[in-house]
């Protein structure tokens, strides 16, 4: 194996510990300072390039799915490590050219055998996961379109029915008639291409899965 392995991971005690494990197997593992997307890629120009083991979740808005592709673009392969059971967002990461993801629970020899796989450069998907992922992207990438369809009230209109809040209390807490709100609603299913309510509300709960 060439180049380092660059831990992206905001937990400062899971980076270190998962630092001092990989140097314990003879990696050359760099804890990398997480305060923001242009810090992690500042630190990513600094270093040669290797691995980088990227968490999903980075803390202050940051997914670590949005770093794979200008890591990508520096040089870097990028696994992802993570605690996250989100299929939307490692799927997003793998379209963006993570060559796979591994959980932060597996048996430290599982996360091992996959960090001098794709340290290497060796497939860590199987095709039928990877191939799983990208129709989970594709279908999360749809809902994302339907809902932008929405104007900028009509998805105030839609966070009221996903907090389970009724046409007269909506009504109220926009100081508009209720037959407004009701109008509103159904544009609301039409633009989404939903028959009800409840179907409006699961449909906008999936689009804010992954979402970090």
């Amino acid at each position: 194996m060439t180049g380092p392995i660059l831990i992206v991971d905001d937990h400062a005690v899971v980076a270190t510990s998962l630092a001092l494990a990989l140097r314990s197997q003879g990696f050359d593992a760099i804890r990398c300072p997480v305060g923001s997307a242009a810090e992690v890629l500042s630190s990513a120009r600094r270093e040669q390039t290797g691995l980088a083991l990227v968490d999903l979740d980075l803390g202050n808005g940051l997914c670590g799915a949005e770093l794979v592709g200008p890591l990508r673009t520096l040089g870097w392969r990028v696994l992802i490590v993570t605690g996250t059971e989100d299929r939307a967002a490692i799927a997003a990461a793998v379209v963006n050219g993570a060559v796979g993801w591994v959980c932060k629970s597996a048996p430290f020899p599982v996360l091992v055998d996959a960090v001098q796989a794709a340290a290497a450069g060796r497939t860590v998907l199987s095709a039928a996961e990877r191939a799983e992922l990208l129709r989970v992207h594709q279908g999360a990438s749809a809902v994302t379109e339907l809902l932008g369809r929405l104007s900028g009230r009509e998805r105030q209109v839609l966070d009221q029915l996903v907090a389970g809040h009724r046409a007269a209390r909506i009504a109220q807490e926009f100081v508009v008639s209720v037959a407004t709100v009701r109008a509103q609603i159904r544009s609301i299913l039409s633009k989404l291409e939903v028959r009800s309510q409840l179907e409006a509300v699961a449909l906008a709960r999936s689009g804010r899965v992954g979402a970090h």
